[in-house]
């Protein structure tokens, strides 16, 4: 596998891999799948990612094999020494290989290095207890702070926030 930045022309092959991963019946084949808890529109959409890509507080990071996606990690500059780890994937067939923990380590590297980061938080449905535990495995902690999932669902769900100190002098709050 190899991890890069991702470009424009890699959103059209890196969509399906993304939305694969999280919804529909491919996504089942893995175990990070989210249909049986959500329904409605897509993880994302093409314009998203391009924006993601424009934006100076993003990187999305691809993860390629024989040159065809089949992850990706979006990592976002919060300040204050904070970035936000989210649109971690792995194609479902390539699922509990390792291949996430390599994207995560690339990404909390990336953090440090361009955006001077010590903390890396992240959210999960808080009904997601194998992938809040996969997180924990991983160094991240459970904050204690649960924030509201961004789309209104009856009945509603959250988002556990998890943190990490990357650095040895970084607190978590």
């Amino acid at each position: 596998m190899h991890i890069r930045l991702a470009t424009a022309t890699d959103i059209p092959a890196l969509h399906p891999v993304i939305e694969g991963a999280y919804r529909g019946d491919s996504a089942r084949t893995g175990w990070t799948f989210e249909s049986d808890i959500l329904h409605g529109p897509p993880r994302t959409d093409p314009a998203r990612l391009a924006a993601i890509l424009n934006s100076p507080d993003d990187r999305l990071l691809i993860a390629l094999e024989d040159d065809k996606p089949i992850g990706c990690v979006q990592i976002t500059d919060c300040g204050g020494g904070t970035a936000y780890l989210g649109l971690l994937c792995i194609a479902p067939l390539r699922q509990a290989g390792g291949l996430g923990r390599q994207l995560i380590d690339a990404a909390e590297a990336l953090a440090r290095d361009d955006f001077a980061t010590t903390t890396m938080e992240m959210t999960v449905i808080d009904r997601r207890t194998e992938l809040i535990s996969y997180y924990e495995r991983r160094g991240y902690t459970l904050t204690g702070e649960a924030r509201p999932f961004p789309i209104p669902f009856d009945p509603p769900l959250s988002m556990a926030v998890l943190a990490k100190a990357l650095a040895a002098n970084a607190r978590l709050g």
